[in-house]
């Protein structure tokens, strides 16, 4: 495969300089999305197979992580529809949002175990945002690109998510005796 050309070695070399380096972020994403070690680093696996056969779409010194992770949800809803795990459900944002009324501050005492607790405990579609947003630092933009989702979606869901992340966090601080402020 390689032998054919200089052209292609160039390829290699510039998918080794830009896309390599970023694998541990993209298997990080991996990671939240399956919920599996074992599956991560499959998920990653073939996301770096399938960037280095497209890599030639790639447009240099643009955001090649932002181009990865597009690479891995794609990957992943692959895996999920031949799972059957995909299934459309009615959008019940508006009744979770009316059931939300408190949004309590988050106390500093709160441990990253909770925090890590109380993210898996969000709704999927939470989830994602409040990952590629605060977690993974994307702007509002690149993480409704990633996500396929108009701007406005990604910003109520961050919000929503963000509200019940607080809500959890504060009764975990009730828990152990630290009192809200606010």
């Amino acid at each position: 495969m390689f032998g054919i050309g200089g052209k292609q070695e160039n390829n290699w070399a510039a998918f080794e300089a830009e896309a390599l380096p970023l694998m541990p972020d993209v298997f990080r994403v991996a990671r939240w999305l399956a919920g599996d070690v074992a599956i991560a680093e499959d998920l990653t696996q073939e996301t770096f197979v399938q960037a280095l056969k497209s890599f030639h779409r790639y447009a240099p010194d643009t955001n090649c992580r932002a181009w990865l992770i597009t690479i891995l949800y794609r990957v992943n809803g692959k895996r999920r529809m031949k799972l059957g795990q995909l299934k459309l459900v009615e959008d019940t944002e508006e009744q979770i949002a009316e059931t939300v009324a408190f949004e309590p501050p988050i106390p500093q005492e709160i441990t990253d175990e909770e925090i890590l607790s109380a993210l898996e405990g969000l709704p999927r579609k939470y989830l994602d945002v409040v990952l590629l947003t605060d977690v993974e630092e994307f702007s509002y933009r690149e993480a409704a690109d990633l996500m396929g989702l108009p701007i406005g979606t990604v910003m109520s869901r961050l919000h929503r998510g963000r509200r019940l992340l607080r809500q959890v966090l504060a009764k975990s601080a009730r828990d152990h005796g630290i009192a809200a402020q606010g």
